[in-house]
């Protein structure tokens, strides 16, 4: 890497550059807007990584200006979302200290040939003129929906989930949602099933750390009556009930060893077997599944089949904490609201509060917070900073 100091620009170095500029700091942006002016240059400022990420959706850029220190984003989480959502544009990372621009070692596009001399050396790469394609090439992958239904948020961490979702629901690919507890993996699981061509057959659940292990073999593939004491007649199990449709395996990190080679079984041959049969039923069934646990480490330890993690993650879907979703919190505040207490508002001060909050509990604590607040708030139409107990 090499850094300058960045120099007033000639109206003849560059042409029509647009150059989206993203920094918190408003000093630094007057600098860098007093240098890069029009007509040669096409600028567009941004506050924080939400906001630049917007911007880039609405109006693709040849040049991203970084400064590392966002308010809502880690810089390199930053630059991955804009490198895989946006190939066509070229990070520049700005120093807020020095004004200085650092650039890594990815040929430019559209500089100016004067700045490029002076930070690559052994000669400057040839500017790439913006032309259709390379605007085409900047939209690629940008005109998805930008949220779901159901679903509510607006960051930058969110619209990579909705994409997501968008991508896999059509195809009948595994899914495996991961995210801490309360982050909203059924929503993720219901999303799935409701853009797939699988919409109006069954959406079966399962949660597999809320039955005991006896009982859980014969949920999922059934039994057939006199295969246990109890077993009256015989019935099928979930994995069958969801023929044509999907199954949702929640909580799937809590899954006994002794039952998960037979789940795996069941991907591989698309078939179950009835406790006490000897019957092997054929199903079509997509499966997702999800697990506030980090599975990866559970197959160091051996309480997790190595096999049986490669054949769920097939596309695995990450949710966001809600410390790292920029600017959700309000809004999630006032749909919660609308529900609990229609017509209520939230304070200035309230909204302080829960902004300020690290929501270990992720949305469904923040569900909760809301439902008392306008329990405590009664009649009144406002939630104030004094209803809000964290």
């Amino acid at each position: 890497m090499s850094a300058i100091e960045v120099p007033p620009l000639r109206a003849e170095d560059l042409c029509g550059t647009g150059v989206l500029l993203v920094s918190p700091n408003s000093r630094l942006r007057s600098e860098l807007r007093s240098k890069l002016q029009a007509p040669r240059w096409v600028l567009t400022e941004a506050g924080s990584g939400a906001e630049a990420l917007e911007h880039l959706q609405e109006n693709p850029r040849e040049l991203l200006l970084m400064d590392p220190m966002l308010p809502d984003l880690e810089a390199s989480e930053f630059s991955v979302m804009v490198r895989e959502q946006f190939p066509g544009v070229q990070i520049i990372s700005v120093n807020p200290h020095t004004g200085t621009l650092v650039l890594g070692t990815s040929a430019p596009t559209s500089l100016a040939t004067r700045l490029t001399e002076a930070v690559y050396t052994g000669g400057s790469p040839q500017p790439v003129p913006r032309t259709p394609a390379s605007i085409r090439a900047l939209r690629s992958g940008l005109d998805g929906p930008r949220g779901i239904r159901g679903m509510v948020g607006e960051s930058a961490a969110m619209q990579r989930v909705y994409q997501h979702i968008h991508m896999v629901a059509r195809r009948d690919a595994t899914v495996l949602i991961t995210g801490e507890s309360g982050t909203g993996k059924d929503l993720v699981a219901q999303a799935v099933h409701g853009l797939s061509a699988r919409e109006k057959k069954p959406l079966v659940q399962i949660n597999c750390a809320a039955i005991p292990e006896p009982l859980l073999e014969a949920e999922l593939f059934g039994y057939v009556k006199g295969s246990f004491t109890g077993a009256v007649q015989s019935r099928i199990g979930r994995i069958h009930a969801a023929h044509g449709g999907t199954l949702f395996l929640d909580e799937i990190g809590d899954m006994p060893l002794s039952l998960q080679s037979k789940i795996l079984r069941f991907l591989e041959q698309g078939e179950v077997q009835r406790l006490g049969g000897n019957d092997h039923l054929k199903v079509d069934v997509r499966v997702v599944a999800a697990t506030n646990a980090d599975l990866q480490s559970l197959v160091k330890q051996r309480l997790f089949r190595e096999d049986l993690y490669f054949r769920l993650a097939v596309f695995p879907i990450k949710l966001p904490p809600l410390r790292e979703r920029f600017g959700d919190v309000r809004k999630l505040a006032e749909a919660f609201l609308t529900k609990f207490a229609p017509g209520a508002m939230l304070s200035a001060e309230a909204l302080e509060v829960l902004e300020a909050h690290e929501w270990p509990g992720n949305v469904r604590e923040l569900r909760n917070v809301l439902e008392r607040a306008s329990i405590l708030a009664g009649e009144e139409r406002q939630i104030l900073e004094e209803h809000i107990l964290l």
